[in-house]
């Protein structure tokens, strides 16, 4: 009995210890696929939004790609999940295996306890066994040794009980597990079909668009024009402020504190967009239908849905508000050293040379003809382009 309990209690505890340790990986994958249903249904919407107005578009396609993405995400928490249940539920399996030896070691001991008691309660017997006693103080001695006797034997079924409550507790948790575990099969076969259907919908409409590959190239060069002269927008600001401060014997010691701020927000930023995702990203790609065309991205595109508010990512001052043909408006935002670009907007809240805060609405996102909601956000310190995505705080 002595040796069997220590263990059993130390196979508790470590169980117990697993447990909390994958219960918070359970919830933080539990966490993660709810994010991953909520970006899902936000996804959709923009995808509903952006087919409704045009078929096969690009926009569509950076929506269904984001889409798939996304379901391959939370088929991975799913799995994730899977994983976890597996260890549980080998654990639980140890720790029941561990009990029912313990159990039956006990109710051995226990047996043979009761056959030692039988014999010890026979009067004659116990009376021979007191009386025999050579003197008084081992008399004494043995009235105690047969009361922590029985003790012992109450103490001993009280142990039984207890285990079998705990092995109870654990058969049923087991099986709880199983039936979780179950679920969740049901859903990863649900969400892998859902993916298949996404993927087919995707080659259909890469076929598609490739189809299209004169009017494609024709939008490509329209959309390189406006880059460029948004490109050449930037380079005037950058020289006007670099010409500025030449000008100044010393830099400014609020554009300083501004841009030591801004440094420090570094990976802290909110996006400027509330809904939507990264539909093109920072430097270069390859463009999502046309084989053999490489994309150059100063910045990031963020597609997201009709009519949505734009907003500045930390103080600053607007520095120009300027109409590109194709592209919308566009505001660009001094912090110190660093510009931020907010390209593509329908309309404009704010002036040039206002000052602005963290989160304040500057305008509202331009929907092209296709039904495209999409900003073009970057982000410059003096010369050089940043990715933004470094900058911004995980969506």
């Amino acid at each position: 009995m002595c040796a069997g309990k220590p263990v059993r209690l130390l196979i508790l505890l470590l169980a117990l210890s697993f447990s909390a340790v994958a219960q918070k990986s359970k919830n933080q994958l539990q966490k993660e696929k709810q994010q991953n249903l909520e970006k899902i249904k936000e996804t959709e919407k923009i995808l509903t939004e952006t087919s409704a107005k045009k078929k096969n578009t690009l926009g569509e396609l950076n929506a269904l790609n984001q889409r798939i993405h996304q379901q391959e995400n939370l088929i991975n928490s799913i799995k994730g999940e899977l994983r976890l249940l597996d260890t549980e539920i080998g654990e639980n399996n140890d720790i029941i295996q561990a009990l029912e030896e313990d159990l039956l070691k006990l109710k051995k001991e226990y047996s043979a306890m009761l056959f030692a008691a039988q014999k010890a309660n026979n009067s004659t017997m116990r009376l021979t066994f007191l009386f025999s006693s050579g003197t008084f103080d081992q008399l004494i001695m043995r009235l105690q040794y047969m009361e922590q006797y029985a003790e012992t034997r109450k103490l001993q079924a009280q142990q039984i009980g207890k285990v079998q409550e705990e092995l109870g507790g654990h058969v049923k948790e087991i099986e709880a597990r199983r039936a979780e575990k179950s679920k969740l099969l049901g859903e990863e076969v649900t969400e892998n079909d859902n993916l298949t259907d996404l993927k087919k919908k995707q080659n259909t409409l890469v076929r598609s668009l490739q189809k299209e590959e004169k009017k494609l190239k024709k939008d490509l060069e329209t959309t390189k024009k406006a880059v460029a002269q948004l490109d050449k927008l930037i380079e005037e600001i950058i020289k006007e402020e670099m010409a500025r401060a030449a000008r100044t014997s010393s830099k400014s010691s609020v554009n300083i504190a501004l841009s030591s701020s801004f440094e420090q927000n570094k990976n802290k930023f909110p996006w400027p967009v509330t809904s939507g995702f990264v539909s093109q990203k920072f430097g270069r790609q390859n463009h999502p239908a046309l084989k053999g065309i490489i994309i150059q991205n100063n910045g990031v595109n963020i597609q997201t849905r009709e009519d949505e508010k734009v907003k500045c990512i930390f103080e600053g001052e607007v520095t120009r508000i300027a109409f590109i043909q194709t592209m919308g408006n566009t505001v660009i935002i001094k912090h110190g050293e660093y510009l931020t670009v907010y390209a593509g907007l329908k309309e404009v809240f704010v002036r040039t040379g206002q000052k602005v805060s963290t989160n304040q609405e500057i305008g509202k996102v331009f929907s092209n003809t296709d039904g495209v909601s999409e900003l073009r956000f970057q982000i410059f310190k003096n010369t050089t382009a940043l990715d933004p995505q470094i900058w911004l705080r995980t969506m």
